[in-house]
């Protein structure tokens, strides 16, 4: 049987990571470790589609410096297709600087994403047809807000929503009616619900129109929630190396899934083997993500 195809329209870019050898103190420097890899959300669910074993196209801005060339090389290294990137003459390379405590969780970060505002609907309107030739579409929050509006209006394929950051998630929300699914934590659902709970945001969001919600509760699991039924599922034990790309991973796991037909407890559980595999890991997206691992 031919490799199931999905489209990733998002961001991509350079990751600086500094992590402290011990509890920050504010306004101090630390003695730690500072490394640079690839990173983003649509690359990192990309990568992650890539090694599941799908046929992934990936549609990203960069800029023409060695930034963009190394993401893209790795890219490629992943078996990603990147035919349809776009490179940018002299634009910036998207960077995020990010500072992560001693134990590999985020503490604060700097999103430089200029160049994705460059993925305008005039410069995707000649490729719409190579981006909708594709048993699923996966959209980011990066995206601009009119970018998204009008792949929603235009994509037959079914679509996938990773809202990125709680003040981009606010950008799916003219067409949440349009999303086959959606992974949002918790903060992010409270921007795009207005409720507090995970449940009233699930189902808010189920009312909306959204196919299936797989909210992510950090330490507390993944609740997953489509039509009447609701799992609530804890994390799997792991050693967490870093928590950079585990979210990306869970929500790659659920369009595997959403592809080969699973149903909504067997999408759950894979979001949540993935994310496991990813906190174990120094990459945000791991080499040892493989789709057995999800079953």
């Amino acid at each position: 049987m031919e490799a199931r195809r999905v489209t990733v329209v998002g961001g991509a870019n350079t990751d600086i990571c500094g992590r402290p050898a011990h509890a920050l103190v504010r306004h101090d420097s630390a003695p730690g470790h500072v490394s640079v890899r690839h990173g983003g959300v649509g690359r990192n669910i990309a990568c992650d589609l890539a090694r599941l074993g799908l046929r992934t196209r990936f549609v990203t801005a960069l800029g023409d410096d060695g930034f963009g060339a190394s993401v893209r090389e790795g890219c490629l290294s992943c078996g990603v297709d990147m035919s349809l990137a776009r490179v940018i003459p002299g634009a910036r390379s998207p960077v995020y600087l990010y500072l992560s405590d001693e134990k590999g969780e985020m503490d604060a970060a700097v999103s430089d994403m200029e160049a994705i505002e460059r993925l305008t609907p005039d410069a995707l309107r000649g490729i719409l047809g190579e981006i909708d030739d594709a048993d699923a579409v996966v959209l980011d929050g990066n995206l601009p807000a009119e970018t998204i509006a009008f792949l929603c209006e235009r994509l037959s394929a079914p679509i996938v929503a990773d809202p990125v950051s709680t003040a981009k998630a606010l950008r799916f929300a003219p067409v949440l009616g349009r999303l086959a699914a959606i992974k949002p934590n918790l903060m992010e659902a409270r921007a795009l619900t207005g409720k507090d709970s995970a449940g009233d945001c699930a189902d808010a969001l189920l009312r909306a129109g959204v196919g299936s919600v797989f909210l992510s509760l950090g330490a507390d699991g993944l609740l997953a929630a489509s039509g009447e039924e609701r799992l609530l599922l804890p994390c799997e034990k792991a050693e967490i190396v870093s928590a950079t790309g585990a979210g990306d991973a869970a929500t790659a796991a659920v369009v595997w899934a959403l592809v080969r037909g699973l149903g909504l407890a067997a999408a759950a559980r894979a979001a949540v083997a993935a994310g496991a595999i990813t906190v174990a890991s120094e990459e945000a997206s791991s080499p040892l993500l493989r789709a057995e691992k999800l079953l």
